[in-house]
């Protein structure tokens, strides 16, 4: 995976994803250079040896040996020249966009996806030219050689034009990158596909060796006594050879060009396997490959669109309740339940409103959000709604919490205890109960929210306006306490009974441990 970021485009010769447009421009310029003049030297070694290896002729004539003398390297060095020269100012010239680091445009990117055949076709003319003038060259001094060198340089020919197409297609992998970057994903993929890259390294690697042993069989049966059984079996051993070397080479240039790709989908599927969302692979391939790599690119973003409603969505309603939304379909309704819920106020916030800047009020919420928020996270609990200043937290539902109570009465300890050396600006007001409760969503089928409905809840929000004159500021009923087992129930003191507003019995509740006691104010 690490070879895979550093060499996106499946060779490190192409460079890195990010390089600058001198860099490319540079790095094109002389990958297209070198990889043509060397097509081109390679075609004319293939000529050579096909002439004087492979296929039987007649002895050539002293006209003919000068003639071939003087327009073998005059013509291979022009064409090599202009096919340099020529071919790689048209493809800059075709790419200028990518070279200059500015957005392409469709005309644009037909261009540049195209470039590779525009240089087959140029190499299809330079050697074209070759097969006519040297067969016509054949035909004036030597006619009986016409028919062997037409079919040599034309075998040639289809060589060089093939590794031409393929190579220039790797060369510009990083322009392709660039240009298929802003393409819509279609349905079809432009020019030579898979099946037709198939068909090409097929030609070259099979075809081509096997036409020269049909050409050799069929020039001996038209002219024995040019041949000796010796020669066929030169002509044998040398045609497996080329078909095994160059077959072999050609396996590999076919294996890079439809493994490369693959190969940078399934590393970056890895990446996004173990959480890297951000993932992205460069689509340099203009065949169904690339239509791969593109869909791989646009599934990670919808992923990660996915991904960031998921995170506002528990952001506003709470991680479980998203994760129990996510896990089935969402219905009004809800299920009973016993469960504890916290409730936690500011003290004298609407005094410190008036008398500060809307800014430090809002910086004053914040710090006190944020403690709330942690200690009710820390404890599995759920921050169910901000009312105002206050906040609603729910421990046991939707995720059940079999000890609820204690991790309830956990946080309000801990919240307490940081609210006065983190938000000394303001007090604030706990209350905690447990009780039987009604969890679900309510609202309309359009528009709901998750929440809960209960006694246990009034009773949280009256201890909570008690709390506020009760020394450490946090009121609990006791019931919550002997729900919370030995060790947090050790924690806690009884405190006198309390009647909670609209209610006519008294309750009975609890305060930390050490904390100082004295008389609770009125029921409000």
């Amino acid at each position: 995976m690490d070879d895979a970021r550093r060499n996106p485009f499946g060779s490190r010769l192409l460079g890195p994803a990010d390089q600058s447009a001198r860099s490319l421009r540079v790095r094109v310029q002389l990958l297209l250079t070198g990889l043509l003049v060397t097509t081109n030297l390679v075609g004319a070694g293939v000529v050579v040896i096909i002439a004087s290896v492979l296929v039987p002729a007649p002895t050539p004539t002293r006209g003919t040996v000068l003639s071939l003398a003087i327009a073998v390297p005059v013509y291979v060095a022009v064409a090599v020249v202009l096919g340099a020269v020529i071919g790689t100012t048209a493809t800059l010239r075709a790419m200028r966009w990518a070279l200059t680091d500015t957005a392409p445009d469709a005309a644009d990117r037909e261009r540049a996806l195209r470039a590779p055949l525009r240089l087959t076709q140029l190499q299809g003319a330079l050697w074209g030219g070759a097969t006519a003038l040297f067969t016509g060259l054949a035909l004036l001094l030597q006619p009986s050689r016409a028919l062997t060198t037409f079919a040599t340089v034309a075998i040639a020919s289809v060589v060089v034009c093939a590794v031409a197409f393929l190579l220039s297609q790797w060369a510009v992998r990083p322009v392709s990158a660039r240009a298929l970057a802003t393409a819509p994903l279609t349905a079809r993929p432009r020019g030579v596909g898979v099946g037709e890259r198939m068909v090409i390294f097929w030609c070259l690697g099979t075809a081509v060796p096997m036409l020269g042993v049909v050409l050799t069989a069929l020039l001996a049966l038209v002219s024995p006594d040019e041949t000796s059984l010796t020669r066929l079996a030169v002509t044998v051993l040398v045609v497996g050879a080329v078909v095994l070397v160059f077959g072999l080479f050609v396996t590999v240039l076919n294996a890079r060009s439809v493994v490369a790709p693959v190969l940078s989908v399934r590393d970056a599927l890895l990446d996004v396997e173990q959480g890297d969302l951000a993932r992205e692979v460069p689509v340099y391939d203009g065949t169904e490959l690339g239509l791969l790599q593109s869909g791989f690119n646009q599934m990670v973003t919808g992923l990660r669109e996915r991904e960031h409603l998921r995170d506002l969505f528990g952001r506003h309603v709470g991680q479980e309740v998203a994760a129990a939304a996510a896990a089935g379909a969402v219905e009004l309704g809800g299920e009973t339940r016993v469960a504890t819920v916290l409730f936690v106020d500011l003290i004298g916030s609407t005094r410190y409103a008036t008398e500060h800047s809307p800014a430090e009020v809002v910086e004053v919420l914040n710090r006190f959000f944020a403690v709330v928020v942690d200690e009710v996270d820390r404890h599995h609990g759920l921050v169910n709604k901000f009312v105002g200043d206050a906040v609603l937290a729910i421990f046991g539902a939707p995720v059940e919490l079999p000890d609820h109570a204690a991790r309830a009465l956990a946080s309000a300890r801990a919240m307490a205890a940081r609210l006065v050396t983190e938000v000394p600006e303001v007090g604030a007001g706990v209350g905690v109960a447990t009780g039987e409760v009604v969890a679900g969503n309510v609202g309309h089928q359009q528009r709901f929210e998750y929440t809960v409905i209960g006694d246990a809840v009034n009773s949280a929000s009256r201890l909570t306006d008690l709390a506020k004159d009760v020394p450490g500021h946090v009121l609990v009923a006791r019931a919550t306490v002997d729900a919370a087992g030995a060790e947090e129930s050790s924690r806690w003191s009884a405190y006198e009974s309390v009647v909670l507003r609209g209610r006519s019995v008294a309750t009975e509740v609890a305060v930390p441990t050490g904390t100082q006691t004295g008389p609770v104010s009125p029921a409000r």
